[in-house]
């Protein structure tokens, strides 16, 4: 088995290094004009490469920004004169030898430039995602804060973007790294039992103390993935749906909300057949917003008919819905049933909707399954005084004079606080189906441990099978940070980086 794990660790050392061999180019900063453009050198043979580039036998000072010359290394014709920050490994990005040239962005002064240096020998243009995969083997980052680059890269919202830099700073490493200390601790002690437990004399009842920070371990795991997936709802965006009639005004509401005519509105019934979806930022939340077919319980409509069907799947996906109702049909309603409130009307029309599910059926008052907001529509055909639309999830608007559009949005930005939480420091969310995975796996493994140290009376435990159990759970945090990698666990991370970084 030894012999097994040195092959194993000598092929992938041997493929790291050849991995590594090669000094990478690349354009680091957007495509097309701009004022600037980086492009980034990275490998063994940056130095060479950075002389060739300044006509230069002295290398500059190290984290340094010197303008320069930059000249072909060959025709030693002046292509530009720019910026070099010149990084010597291991203290650069990718832990290599490295430098960055900041040089005017016109398309033909970059094309120039790597062209200059695609004509240096050992030199090559870099593949999508390549310096960050060069500073994972290197150790400058573990998986987690590779993911968080990437979706640093990819943020469109404030808070997407806190996330992603608070996963780049180890918010989430510091977090799995403490509980792989943990873990690593048990495993030695137990096999410590193993080992010395008839020869030496060891701690008093230390299994029972493995097994205290095991339960401690297994609670915190099991806390840290009953967040309602927060971190994932965030990076993802809200899926959200507009639901209600034909004609009730979801396209409108639609076309306010994302302030562009983004749906057509007609007096028609069913103008809408299909699934419209736009993506907002809500004071710094992801929404995404899809406006759907009204739903009526028949049509001879094939279009329609879809329309309807593709609506409640979107619906059973969503987060959140935005449920809307005609305001001059629910005043109608209620002077023919004084007697019956508002919750009454609000069951029998998601009955009529084909989505009582939405609602609590065993709860007298309005208790929703998902998180739900209520908009009556058409608030400016006449008054009504029915003080229970003023509650948490219901809201008076007007599409026509967007009246209450204002308390709309707020209430929206309400409801996704609660769907994504707010990321701090303190309390990082994982945003990755693949840690989900790894965690529950990790912690699969932690109750056998428990169930073993619990099931036995005699205090006569099978310590060689409750050590394979923590191993196992070291070995899912292993993969989680990246101690333990797969190149198809690595080509999966990596296929979304853009050439450059």
């Amino acid at each position: 088995m030894l012999n097994v794990c040195r092959t194993v660790c000598s092929q992938k050392l041997k493929t790291i290094r050849l991995f590594s061999s090669d000094t990478i180019f690349a354009l680091s900063s957007g495509h097309g004009k701009c004022g600037v453009a980086v492009i980034r050198v990275s490998g063994k043979n940056s130095p060479t490469a950075l002389k060739l580039l300044t006509d230069s036998n002295v290398l500059p000072k190290a984290r340094s920004a010197i303008l320069r010359r930059i000249k072909h290394p060959i025709s030693k014709e002046t292509l530009d004169r720019g910026l070099i920050l010149w990084f010597p490994g291991p203290k650069s990005f990718t832990g290599e030898d490295s430098f960055e040239l900041q040089v005017h962005g016109g398309i033909a002064v970059v094309n120039a430039i790597l062209n200059a240096l695609g004509s240096i020998p050992s030199l090559r243009l870099a593949e999508p995602g390549e310096f960050t995969r060069r500073a994972f083997h290197n150790a400058k980052l573990d998986l987690t804060e590779v993911e968080g680059l990437a979706d640093l890269l990819q943020a469109e919202t404030e808070l997407q973007r806190r996330q992603a830099y608070l996963q780049t700073e180890g918010s989430l490493s510091k977090l799995y790294n403490k509980w792989k200390k943990t873990l690593t601790n048990g495993v030695a002690h137990v096999e410590a039992h193993i080992d010395f437990g008839e020869t030496e004399t060891l701690e008093p009842h230390l299994i029972e103390h493995v097994a205290k920070d095991i339960h401690i371990l297994a609670r915190d795991i099991e806390q840290h993935l009953a967040d309602g997936r927060k971190g994932e709802i965030l990076r993802n965006g809200v899926k959200t749906v507009i639901l209600g009639e034909p004609n009730v005004g979801k396209s409108s509401l639609l076309n306010l909300l994302c302030e562009r005519p983004a749906a057509i509105v007609t007096p028609i019934e069913g103008t809408t057949r299909d699934v419209l979806e736009v993506t907002l930022n809500i004071h710094g939340y992801p929404l995404v917003l899809a406006d759907t077919a009204g739903l009526r319980s028949s049509t001879k409509d094939i279009i329609e008919k879809e329309g309807i069907e593709r609506a409640l799947k979107l619906y059973e996906k969503s987060n959140l819905v935005i449920l809307v109702v005609d305001m001059e049909k629910y005043r109608n309603w209620k002077r023919i049933h004084e007697e019956r409130g508002i919750n009454k009307y609000l069951k029998e029309y998601v009955d009529k909707l084909k989505i009582s599910n939405l609602i609590d059926a065993s709860d007298e008052n309005i208790s929703f399954t998902k998180q739900c907001l209520v908009v009556f529509n058409k608030s400016d055909l006449g008054q009504d005084e029915d003080a229970s639309i003023d509650e948490d999830h219901f809201v008076r608007i007007s599409c026509k004079t967007e009246d209450g559009v204002a308390k709309l949005t707020h209430m929206i930005s309400q409801k996704l606080r609660i769907l994504c939480g707010e990321p701090s420091e303190e309390h990082p969310s994982m945003n990755q189906l693949r840690h989900r995975q790894h965690l529950s796996d990790c912690l699969k493994s932690l109750q056998l441990f428990l169930d073993e140290v619990s099931s036995d009376d005699t205090k006569e435990y099978d310590l060689v099978i409750m050590a394979e159990y923590l191993r196992k759970s070291l070995r899912q945090l292993g993969k989680l940070v990246g101690n333990v990698t797969t190149d198809q666990l690595l080509n999966v991370i990596f296929k979304d980086f853009c050439i450059g970084k």
